[in-house]
């Protein structure tokens, strides 16, 4: 039972995805049957009074993600510097809850293969927390990683030193399947996904 935990999944210069349909390209690799049982998304949350029209956005895509009961989307509010808008806000915790979550999940049984979506080397821990937790147990739960593979750049993946961390590619083939191309600063249509 395969689950896709995505940090930042949108391919390099490119739009937005969905979420789930990323989940099932990455389990459509696998060499024997998988289901894919769950797909959670981590992000920062702009704020309602400094971010309104950001706010609303991501709330309505979070939803409309979440019209599938595999997916979860867990937000964490943007820090905003004094600077502010001068200076950019920053996302803060993100990256432990979903260490946090992967861990735990390995622990609890909730998936089989774990796949993680990043490129965050801070996620080292998590992955060889749950690699070495599934080699105690002999193979499982067991983590992967998945990245995008495209033309004329460096692969990049993580790949924590001294694990074999099997990895996941997503092509620009992939992405017309994968692409969200909706707008969520106006009303949704109810027949997008």
């Amino acid at each position: 039972m395969p689950a896709s935990i995505t940090r930042q999944a949108t391919l390099p210069g490119v739009g937005q995805i969905k979420p789930l349909a990323v989940g099932q390209a990455i389990v459509s690799q696998f060499a024997e049957p998988a289901t894919l049982t769950h797909v959670r998304v981590y992000r920062g949350l702009a704020s309602q009074k400094n971010g309104p029209k950001a706010y609303s956005a991501a709330r309505r895509q979070n939803a409309q993600w979440e019209r599938d009961s595999r997916v979860k989307v867990v937000s964490r509010p943007l820090r905003y510097p004094r600077e502010w808008p001068g200076k950019t806000p920053q996302e803060k915790g993100v990256d432990v809850s979903l260490a946090v979550d992967f861990v735990t999940y390995a622990v609890m049984g909730a998936y089989d293969v774990g796949v993680l979506m990043s490129l965050d080397t801070d996620l080292f821990p998590a992955l060889e927390s749950v690699h070495n937790f599934g080699s105690a147990r002999h193979g499982f739960p067991r983590p992967e990683v998945a990245a995008w593979k495209v033309a004329g750049h460096d692969l990049r993946r993580l790949n924590p030193p001294g694990l074999k961390i099997p990895c996941r590619w997503l092509t620009e083939q992939d992405y017309p399947a994968i692409e969200d191309s909706a707008s969520y600063t106006g009303p949704l249509p109810s027949s997008r996904f």
